[in-house]
């Protein structure tokens, strides 16, 4: 097993521990109903993304380093901004949101881009 390929299943395996962990926490810890919402899409994205990540290793792609790199580290700073509101900081960290959001897009572009040019 490569040295990248095992990187991405710990990086992969512990954003989705964290995921589930946030969800739950978000489920039964939180009481102010838009705190819970902004935990309930963080731990869906980031989710979301890290079994993607995970997906994307049995593709055989010529870079999947790139696509799980835009996906984990779009899926943390999507997430964690909203994590962080949820338990009380600025909400101009909202702000930053957009900016893991466009990460994850940049997954799935590259992805597909990566798809179409394979032989």
């Amino acid at each position: 097993m490569s040295q990248q390929y095992k990187s991405i299943l710990v990086v992969a395996a512990i954003s989705g521990l964290v995921a589930v962990a946030a969800g739950a926490f978000g489920a039964h810890g939180l009481t102010d109903p838009q705190a819970r919402d902004w935990v309930r899409t963080g731990a869906n994205y980031q989710l979301i993304h890290a079994v993607a990540s995970l997906a994307v290793l049995g593709l055989g792609l010529k870079r999947p380093g790139q696509v799980v790199s835009l996906f984990l580290g779009g899926g943390l700073v999507f997430a964690s901004t909203l994590y962080a509101m949820a338990l009380g900081a600025p909400h101009w960290l909202g702000a930053i949101t957009p900016i893991g959001g466009l990460s994850l897009l940049g997954g799935w572009a590259s992805l597909a881009w990566q798809a179409y040019r394979r032989n």
